[in-house]
């Protein structure tokens, strides 16, 4: 199938001389940043009506940054949580798999 797809992109190309060229697309390569304060994660019980959350505190990073790692964990974990103030609170206890996927991000845990 991957075949007819590429014969039909050269014959339209072939069939068509006068369209501009397309412009080459820049890839940027971006250090990732690894923070050097250590973060804290810490399991509460506490004010939830007895259901287990996990925080995960001590961010150097921006606010976007951490909503955006905050997404990726509850995607891979396949549950709810949320991101203010600076920390990142994760539905039930989730501890190691939170202390492996930010170790392998780069920060300290």
């Amino acid at each position: 199938m991957m075949g007819n797809l590429e014969d039909a992109l050269k014959q339209f190309l072939a069939d068509n001389p006068d369209l501009p060229p397309g412009e080459e697309e820049k890839i940027e390569t971006v250090e990732p940043r690894r923070p050097k304060d250590k973060l804290v994660i810490e399991i509460e019980r506490k004010g939830r009506a007895g259901k287990t959350a996990t925080i995960v505190s001590g961010f150097t990073i921006s606010d976007d940054e951490i909503a955006g790692l905050a997404r990726e964990l509850k995607t891979r974990l396949g549950v709810g949580g949320s991101c203010r103030g600076g920390e990142i609170l994760i539905q039930g206890e989730h501890r190691r798999e939170i202390t492996d996927l930010l170790k392998s991000k780069g920060f300290r845990v």
